[in-house]
């Protein structure tokens, strides 16, 4: 996450979100009323609950920095 803003604004499509038992796995949260899950990493996996690619210039950084992982 170098170089994305510290409270950035990202697209949500829903509400829905996961909660994991292992909060180690959490590699961002956001909120809207309450605090959620947005990002979770565990090894080689990353997954964004939120819409990288319909949120603008930010979640063009973030899928930027997703390709240079590997």
């Amino acid at each position: 996450m170098q170089d994305v803003a510290d409270s950035p604004f990202v697209y949500f499509v829903h509400s829905y979100y996961c909660a994991p038992e292992d909060k180690n796995v959490i590699a961002a949260s956001a909120e809207y009323g309450i605090e959620f899950t947005a990002m979770l990493w565990k090894d080689n996996i990353y997954a964004t609950q939120f819409h990288p690619e319909k949120s603008q210039e930010i979640g063009l950084k973030i899928l930027k920095r997703f390709g240079e992982l590997f």
